[in-house]
């Protein structure tokens, strides 16, 4: 079922109406989705590089907006839409892990880490932040500056590079951004172990 999701997903980037598919699937990546906004924003980005800017903040906007309809969800909706949809993509043990184990400012971090590399899943996150009533203000400036940063520095690779970082992107990209994640999980517990 992923892999039909994955390639109707990249079929989507040849269409003229590419930019509402891109802001659509980054709006419900944020919340409900699977696949992540960059299956389409690669391809998109590759075939129209002038485009690129333009293209990472269609993204960027849509899935602080999608982030925002998770919070809610999370916020306001948990029994009835939250839980059923964790529950369908097998996420909901490890969220009520991560809810019982995580402070306010972990939270926070986890908002900038899985913005910017998906750890944990930005749906998880978005839900939890509503759900854990963290402030939707702080919620949202977090959700631009990872967000922003992940679409955006992809559109300078791509329009810098263009296909031959198509390959590192889709292939290592993910590790990187897991790399500078962990460093800012590291740098807070050494922040909260030294504190």
């Amino acid at each position: 079922m992923l892999r039909s999701l994955y390639d109707w997903t990249m079929s989507l980037a040849a269409r003229k109406s590419a930019e509402v598919w891109l802001a659509v699937i980054a709006f419900v990546e944020s919340s409900i989705f699977l696949v992540p906004a960059d299956v389409l924003f690669l391809p998109m980005a590759l075939a129209r590089p002038e485009r690129a800017w333009r293209y990472a903040l269609v993204a960027t906007a849509a899935s602080v907006l999608g982030g925002i309809a998770g919070w809610y969800i999370g916020h306001y909706a948990f029994e009835t839409l939250a839980k059923p949809i964790l529950h369908f993509y097998g996420k909901l043990e490890a969220f009520e892990q991560l809810k019982a184990s995580v402070g306010y400012e972990t939270l926070v971090l986890l908002l900038v880490t899985s913005g910017l590399a998906h750890l944990p899943p930005i749906k998880v996150v978005t839900i939890l932040s509503g759900a854990a009533n963290i402030n939707l203000g702080l919620f949202i400036i977090s959700a631009i500056i990872a967000r922003g940063a992940r679409f955006f520095v992809l559109a300078w690779l791509l329009r810098r590079y263009g296909e031959e970082i198509r390959h590192f992107i889709e292939k290592r990209l993910g590790m990187l951004a897991a790399a500078v994640a962990g460093l800012l999980i590291a740098m807070f517990a050494a922040y909260r172990f030294l504190a």
